[in-house]
């Protein structure tokens, strides 16, 4: 049976696309209720991102409309017209913003302090991330624009402001910004009280950034999650194992870990259940966490779909057998089998269903006839920067037949 070991940096996506294929993921939220922000609207599906604020939810479907519920007391859930062509939502206390695929963003709710008043030009952005009454996004030339209320520093982005790959102001009441840089550093600014700034030594090998309230989360390339900042209830203090993970997220007292197996750990303040993960904690791609509630996206593919490509009636020329662990961060092993000689190339996909890269690596021969070597040099080069921190999904397609899958726990 062959084997590809896929080695693989953690990097963040510094680009937004159109989507190119589609996953069938749910929304799961729970904890902190009074404004429905866990009464995910039906249909419960289709979904390829979402967001949680202080009170209500930004669902991004795969057709690239918006889905939104919850708290509305200032018009955060009112979705300007047109919606479609949106690739990324992030939720404020009590505003909304959505990047569009033509790199200009879409902001609306209140905005008493000018945090829907996108700065010109609005063009080039290809992240965002919304505070309490405040906005990011990261420009295509890794530079942050900031806007909003700044009565603690939190939109004057430090100099040298440039080089960055990923923001986070995430929360619903965040007053603190962080921002990562290509040289995997944390630079952070803004309401300091608890050392929500104060990035703890050594400041190398991060991946991905999120902040709580008064806390801030940074994940590391081996997989282990550096917490700082306010620590009342714990909401710094990372359980046993601290390895594995593969995304993070914090609210207002607690934090979330999205293991490579698919499951989430949470910690820190539990006064309205934000430990109580509906069951069966299992089969999550991603994660956010919003005053106190928590938010999930879980796949709905448990199965490797046997699709037959037009013009090739009856031919079952590959087969995936499994991928784990998936999703991935640092490496994943994809085993298969070929029926037909025939060209073989690899395809990694963020969660979202976009494509990140596409790799060629030759001609395979059939199960049992032969073998292909492994270019892992040259793929993990490829795939360095190009899978979102939440991981990726593998496909392999051959010249007459693709099967892929989407499961955490790869391993039946």
């Amino acid at each position: 049976m062959p084997r590809i070991a896929l080695a693989l940096p953690v990097a963040l996506v510094i680009a937004c696309c159109q989507f190119t294929a589609a996953f069938a993921h749910s929304v799961v939220a729970w904890g902190y209720n009074k404004y429905g922000q866990c009464n995910v609207p039906e249909p419960n599906a289709d979904f390829v991102a979402a967001d949680v604020g202080w009170g209500h939810v930004l669902g991004l479907k795969s057709d690239g409309t918006i889905v939104a519920w919850g708290g509305n007391w200032a018009g955060q859930c009112n979705i300007p017209a047109p919606t479609a062509g949106i690739v990324a939502v992030t939720c404020g206390h009590g505003h909304s913003l959505g990047l569009k695929s033509d790199g200009t963003i879409v902001a609306w709710g209140s905005n008493g302090d000018g945090e829907c008043t996108v700065p010109a030009p609005n063009a080039g952005f290809v992240a965002i991330a919304a505070g309490r009454a405040f906005s990011l996004g990261l420009k295509s030339d890794g530079t942050i624009v900031a806007w909003g209320r700044n009565n603690f520093g939190q939109c004057n982005v430090p100099e040298p402001n440039a080089n960055f790959v990923a923001v986070a102001a995430s929360g619903g009441n965040t007053k603190h910004s962080l921002g990562l840089k290509s040289d995997s550093t944390i630079v952070a600014w803004g309401y300091n009280k608890y050392g929500q700034c104060n990035v703890p030594d050594p400041n190398a090998d991060f991946v991905a950034v999120a902040t709580g309230s008064d806390h801030s989360l940074g994940l590391k390339a081996d997989g282990s999650v550096v917490a700082w900042g306010e620590d009342f209830f714990g909401q710094c203090i990372v359980p046993d194992p601290n390895a594995g993970f593969v995304a993070i997220a914090g609210g207002l007292s607690h934090s979330l870990g999205l293991k490579g197996d698919g499951s989430i750990v949470v910690w820190g303040g539990n006064n309205f259940g934000e430990h109580n993960i509906p069951e069966p904690n299992a089969g999550f791609v991603a994660i956010e966490g919003g005053g106190p509630t928590g938010l999930a996206l879980r796949s709905e593919v448990t199965a490797i779909p046997e699709h037959q490509l037009s013009g090739t009636p009856g031919n079952d020329m590959l087969r995936i057998l499994s991928v784990a662990p998936n999703p991935f961060v640092r490496s994943a092993e994809v085993f298969f089998e070929a029926r037909e000689s025939g060209p073989m190339r690899l395809e990694a996909y963020s969660v979202s269903g976009r494509q990140v890269t596409s790799s060629a690596f030759g001609t395979v021969a059939p199960a049992g006839t032969g073998s292909h070597g492994t270019p892992a040099t040259r793929l993990g080069a490829e795939l360095h920067q190009a899978c979102t921190s939440c991981g990726c999904a593998v496909s392999l397609q051959s010249h007459l037949r693709c099967g892929w899958w989407w499961c955490p726990n790869a391993s039946q």
